[in-house]
Parts: structure tokens; sequence; C-alpha cells
């Protein structure tokens, strides 16, 4: 699989697909060569190397990527909410906006993906075993910064919704309910892409990430952890703890980088959609949008 790329199987056509990844020739080096995770360890994953490349992608000269960007990999901007020549820097567009239309929330007694990319599924989490590579386990008390936390969803639901550079960076609540202060939990800042994790599982819960507890009426509480990744300095939240939310509505964004969304359901709470789960125990990524259905509530 990894001599052909990544290959994930798009929701709208049911075609295999292969990613275009930004810096795939490096993404190899890095994480598949001794040097590479020398130059891993001592420069790539600290956190002042993602500082740097942000301040690069906000600076004015970095709007001038923007055309060739759009153009190489054919990002619609009809779903966009300001025209290319409105964005100052390639980060604001990085983190841009879409119009309203742009992404129809589901409807119904369903739960909605949170962020467009390619997302895994399992519906038990106990069953999440060599997720990427074999002999590589999933450790979830560290992934969530809690063992409480662990016990309580280690039987749940839970899906994995990973971000490319090129995708829509703004991610939102899967349910309507009442959201908490986010917690912070320090790490580095490592690629979170499939080539880095056949190598590395373990980036997944050592990486910088923020966990959210959503308050539900039919779902109980549901957590949603944003994982950083290279390039990813901050996690931007936009929501007001406390508040109510609806299904759909905006929880935050990532700046340059790839990144990744997990949600966690308790016990019981959620069908996961039949094509998540049968592409992720084929071994395949699903390419879905923000809003689709994620699955049912039990």
């Amino acid at each position: 699989m990894e001599n052909d790329g990544i290959i994930y199987i798009n929701r709208y056509t049911g075609e295999k697909e292969r990613e275009k990844v930004l810096g795939e020739s490096s993404l190899r080096w890095v994480y598949g060569t001794t040097t590479g995770k020398l130059a891993l360890h001592l420069l790539i994953k600290r956190a002042f190397f993602s500082r740097l490349l942000g301040a690069m992608k906000n600076s004015r000269r970095s709007a001038r990527t923007l055309p060739d960007f759009v153009r190489e990999y054919n990002i619609n901007m009809e779903e966009v909410a300001l025209p290319l020549e409105e964005y100052g820097c390639f980060n604001e567009f990085f983190f841009r906006k879409l119009k309203p239309e742009a992404r129809p929330i589901c409807e119904g007694a369903t739960v909605a993906l949170p962020a467009d990319g390619r997302h895994s599924a399992w519906q038990d989490a106990s069953q999440i075993r060599s997720v990427f590579v074999k002999n590589q386990s999933f450790d979830l008390p560290a992934l969530l910064g809690s063992r409480e936390l662990a016990e309580k969803y280690a039987t749940g639901a839970v899906v994995l919704s990973r971000l490319c550079p090129v995708d829509y960076h703004r991610f939102h609540f899967p349910a309507a309910g009442v959201p908490e202060v986010p917690v912070r939990i320090p790490g580095p800042l490592a690629s979170v892409s499939p080539y880095c994790l056949r190598h590395k599982l373990s980036w997944l819960w050592t990486n910088k990430r923020e966990l959210t507890v959503l308050h539900t009426e039919e779902l109980g509480d549901v957590l949603c952890l944003a994982v950083g990744a290279t390039g990813v300095g901050a996690i931007y939240q936009t929501y007001t703890p406390g508040q109510p939310v609806e299904k759909g509505s905006e929880h935050g964004y990532f700046a340059f980088g790839g990144s990744t969304v997990m949600t966690f359901f308790e016990p019981g709470r959620v069908q996961i959609a039949p094509d998540l789960l049968e592409n992720t125990a084929n071994g395949f990524e699903t390419f879905a949008r923000v809003g689709d259905i994620l699955g049912t509530i039990c």
C-alpha cells in the first residue's frame, strides 16, 4: 500500500482514489529513513519549527502561491466564502470559511461528520488493532489523557477524521449539545499522515491535542478531540464554552498543516454508517464531507 501511495474510497462515487499528498517525497524521507527520523527528532516535530512554517504562511508574500495551490489541488472556489484575491496570505485561505450552503447538515436522528476528510471508524474502540501497521497497539488512556475517560469509552464507537493540507480546515460539532471548556494536552507536532502513522501510531497520543466534552440529550457525553500536526502550531477554538450549539455548528479550526479530529461515543449510543465500517475493515479510509452522516442515534 505504501508503494502505491495513500488509497481511499470516495463515498460519493464509491471508487478508490489516490491521495495527492502535499510534500509526499519529504514525508517518505522523514518518516521512512534513518536520517529523516533524526531530522524529525531534532527539528521537525519541535514547536518552533511549526511556528516558523506558520510565520511563512502568514506572510503577505505567501498569497502569491494561492493560484497555483488552488489549481494544483483542484480546490472548488465556488464553495469558498471569499474570492481568492481577498485572502492576504496563504494561512487565511488555509482556514477559509465556506458558503453556508456548501456543507448541508444531515437531518433527523443522525450524527454528523465533524470535518472534511478521510475517515476511519470502529463500532467498538476495543477493536482498534493494527490500524496502520501490525504490532502497534492503541493507547486510549494516553490519547484522552485520562484513564477514567478511557474506561468509560473503551467499548464505544470512535471515528478518526484525517484532514489533508488541501482540505477545508474548520471542524464542527457532530451533534447538538453544550460543550465544556477544552482541555489542552501539550505535545510535539509530528505529521499524522498514514505514511507516518504506519511507522509510529503513537504520534496520535503524543502530539499536541485539545479535548472538548459535548453534553448531549440523546448521545450522552461525546468527546471531540482535535489533534495537531506538523505546521499546526495552534488549534483555534471558536465556540463559547457553556453555550448550547446546534449539530454542525463550528467548533474551531487548524492553521497550516495536516490535522486530525477524533470523535468518541459512549457504548450503545450510535450506530456507525455501514460504509465507514466496511471500508475501515478492508483497510481503506472513506472520503466524506463535514455534515454528512457519521451514523444514526440508537
